[in-house]
């Protein structure tokens, strides 16, 4: 059993530890929060089992955003799911409706290749099995209020659940990343991601500030589970958006910028993770964290370009 009927799924993307995704349990009903990709359909359901809920006793699966490491599988699950509505911020609902746009995106970065290996062909969701969460929605998980807050800032379309009854927060991607393997006696280290295409530091810093206001006893984050002590790493991140948006204007002009751009982000969280006392290295800390660092210095450039 979950703390206070929320449990915790590894889908299994990239690697253990990697992607979460979470089952909350009310009374016998249950909602999802995120699903991972295809290949982590298995995982959700058998996490169902583990619960003592029936595919059938799923009443919603809300999605923090439709990057697909979170709603790469939504369509398949929702197959599987016969009661389910799919709870979506308004900017991201034709997304799960036509996954085209979707796909033909991210094969452009990662190759169509890759894209069936890694996430699976996308399954729409029926346009009528879908609800639009707009800032403040309110979704009824069998009388527990599971409040939908919008919070851009790493991506527009990105929305924050926050269950009052537990008083936690599922950040999606909103609260950074904070690695199981990075934690130290001073508890866990977390870094921003502002993987491509929407990252905005001032909406990031705005939405991090207005979920800390909340004062929520923990944070359930995608990459990966749940963190306490929440206004101090949200300190954290706030120290280090503003060093990686410096870090972005030093490398902007430079011909090798994605390479001057990785390099000074490795620098920037293996001195924080010493810091932190982490002592396993900087080569180690990017054999970890390669492709987060990859995907901020991809973020960080097409936010310059936008500038």
């Amino acid at each position: 059993m979950g703390t206070q009927g929320i449990h915790t799924i590894d889908t299994g993307f990239v690697r253990p530890c990697f992607d979460a995704a979470y089952l909350v349990v009310e009374r016998g009903r249950g909602a999802f929060v995120d699903c991972g990709t295809n290949h982590a359909v298995p995982r959700m359901l058998a996490a169902l089992g583990e619960a003592g809920l029936a595919p059938a006793d799923v009443d919603w699966l809300i999605l923090t955003h439709v990057h697909l490491d979170h709603a790469g599988g939504a369509g398949e699950l929702m197959a599987r799911l016969p009661n389910a509505k799919l709870v979506v911020h308004p900017r991201g609902a034709r997304h799960m409706i036509d996954p085209s746009m979707l796909w033909a995106g991210a094969s452009a970065v990662y190759g169509e290749d890759v894209m069936e290996a890694t996430y699976g062909r996308l399954r729409p969701v029926p346009a009528e099995r879908v609800v639009e969460a707009p800032d403040g929605h309110v979704v009824d998980l069998a009388g527990r209020p599971l409040h939908c807050l919008d919070t851009p800032g790493h991506a527009k379309h990105h929305l924050t659940v926050h269950d009052t009854r537990s008083n936690t927060c599922f950040t999606g991607d909103v609260f950074g990343l904070s690695y199981r393997d990075l934690d130290t006696a001073n508890g866990p280290f977390i870094l921003p991601t502002t993987s491509p295409v929407q990252f905005d530091p001032a909406a990031l810093h705005a939405s991090i500030r207005r979920l800390v206001a909340l004062e929520p006893a923990a944070m359930y984050l995608t990459h990966y589970g749940r963190v306490e002590n929440v206004a101090k790493l949200a300190d954290d991140l706030h120290v280090q958006i503003d060093a990686m948006v410096a870090i972005a204007r030093t490398a902007h002009g430079k011909p090798d910028r994605h390479a001057a751009l990785t390099a000074a982000l490795t620098d920037l969280y293996a001195e924080r993770a010493a810091a932190h006392g982490w002592t396993q290295g900087r080569e180690a800390l990017a054999a970890l964290l390669g492709m987060d660092i990859e995907l901020n210095a991809q973020g960080l450039e097409v936010w310059l370009d936008q500038q």
